[in-house]
């Protein structure tokens, strides 16, 4: 499902934000936000991690060419790695976004599955994370992904944007599952940073 897009930037602070993004339909945004991000933030660094599925919407060298940052990640082992991916990822952002977060994506992070860099990743950081369901129509009934929720809420440094009214690209017709739009996003992200500076000892 998809929406527009409002001009309002919000406040800000992060330096470091590790933006994934998943193979849902909105996924093929990606440029334009990176774009949007690079104008409106030009002091945060910007790292972005596509999942293999995400590529199925978005062409990575697109991104490359928004972002100033060279090609994104894919979120696969390397075949003959270098580093610690996973440690990078976990270590280097001060802020996480997840968006668009597919169904599929949400019940593997609230499972505790790592079975990709990006995963383990978010299991392990201490980064706040603001994750922004996509949703197939109706999806945000089904039991088994309110469980899953209900668990990542739980997580002191782990908020989720509910999904938001839009329009099904398949069916045409309105209702709940578009992602949280970017600028929100970034506020939730910009509260539960403050909450946590807040909360530390």
């Amino acid at each position: 499902m998809t929406s527009p897009a409002p001009a309002t930037a919000p406040a800000f602070r992060a330096r470091r934000l590790l933006y994934l993004t998943t193979g849902g339909i909105q996924a093929m945004h990606l440029p334009n936000w990176m774009s949007w991000l690079r104008t409106h933030y030009p002091d945060t660094e910007v790292h972005s991690v596509l999942t293999p599925s995400a590529r199925r919407f978005v062409g990575t060298t697109a991104v490359a060419a928004v972002s100033g940052t060279g090609l994104p990640t894919i979120d696969v082992w390397p075949e003959e790695p270098d580093r610690a991916l996973h440690v990078d990822l976990a270590t280097w952002p001060d802020a996480v976004l997840v968006h668009p977060a597919t169904m599929h994506f949400i019940a593997r992070l609230s499972l505790g599955l790592a079975d990709t860099p990006a995963l383990l990743a978010l299991q392990c950081t201490r980064a706040p994370i603001v994750i922004c369901p996509s949703l197939p129509p109706h999806g945000h009934l089904n039991p088994a992904y309110r469980r899953h929720i209900l668990e990542l809420s739980e997580r002191e440094n782990v908020t989720v944007l509910p999904p938001v009214n839009g329009t099904s690209v398949t069916t045409g017709e309105g209702g709940i599952g578009s992602a949280a739009l970017l600028p929100h996003a970034l506020s939730a992200l910009e509260d539960l940073r403050a909450w946590m500076e807040s909360d530390a000892p």
